[in-house]
């Protein structure tokens, strides 16, 4: 693994970035970017590329990326800067949405679509909340509703080092300066997702209680021809709870790998 940066339209953006073959950019979610087992194990078949978005941990956040959909454009331009073609796309949480409003802009660079507890469109009516107001709980009251097991959530923050401490500050804010308003999704999105081309695969955690496997399947029935897979033992975060468990192989791998093949297969 090692670390990169890239200049796009004037933004420095660093990123991780192992292995070799058909690429596969991991867009992460409001935890940040970090280089876990799941990431380890598909550069074992890939060419793995984990950015951290503009605004998170050390990174720079342009004055004009005020949205999602300005994140999209965003990373539309680093593939297009980085020559990349057939991108096998993942998107967990708010990469999730990223992942999404890039897919309904511009596909033509994509192969793959994965989306894993993803957020970005209102699923219920206006009186139903669709996903907890995570700003308003504490550490442990997060960890209780996005975790498996909770204890799998807990950092001591009082120990961190400045810079981790920063960064998971960072973090916070930055996910709130994209997401906060309107509360974690793009009203115009849900209109648009018949606008994804590739093959998607929806991935869920069944013990996220951040957001219910309902409206997974409900995010997911807006996507033509999209799978809804879940994964027992695993909440908001299946990539962290299960990614590097051999007994878990699908949430490990996110699927990457038996989407080629049975897509091939099929033809498609």
């Amino acid at each position: 693994m090692r670390d990169s940066v890239i200049d796009v339209a004037g933004t420095k953006l660093g990123y991780r970035e192992a292995g070799s073959g058909a690429p596969v950019l991991f867009l992460h979610g409001v935890a940040g970017a970090a280089w876990d087992p799941l990431l380890e194990q598909l550069s074992g078949g890939y060419h793995v590329l984990a950015p951290e978005h503009p605004g998170f941990g050390r990174g720079q956040i342009p004055d004009w990326m005020m949205s999602v959909g300005d994140v999209a454009f965003f990373y539309l331009d680093m593939m297009q800067a980085l020559n990349l073609r057939d991108v096998h796309l993942v998107g967990h949480g708010l990469g999730g949405w990223i992942a999404a409003e890039i897919a309904v802009k511009d596909s033509s660079r994509l192969s793959r679509l994965v989306m894993a507890n993803a957020i970005g469109v209102k699923i219920g009516d206006r009186e139903t909340r669709d996903i907890v107001d995570i700003w308003s709980l504490m550490p442990n009251e997060f960890n209780a509703l996005a975790y498996h097991d909770p204890k799998n959530g807990e950092r001591d923050y009082k120990s961190l080092p400045e810079a981790e401490s920063l960064a998971a500050a960072r973090n916070r804010e930055a996910h709130a300066r994209l997401a906060w308003s309107p509360y974690m999704h793009n009203p115009k999105l849900k209109s648009r997702l018949h606008r994804v081309a590739p093959p998607t695969l929806f991935l869920w955690g069944t013990s996220d209680r951040i957001l219910s496997e309902s409206y997974g399947r409900g995010y997911c029935a807006l996507v033509p021809g999209a799978r809804f897979e879940t994964i027992e033992g695993a909440g908001h975060f299946p990539h962290l709870e299960h990614g590097g468990r051999e007994r878990s192989q699908h949430a490990a791998t996110l699927q990457v790998g038996q989407m080629d093949n049975e897509w091939a297969h099929r033809g498609e």
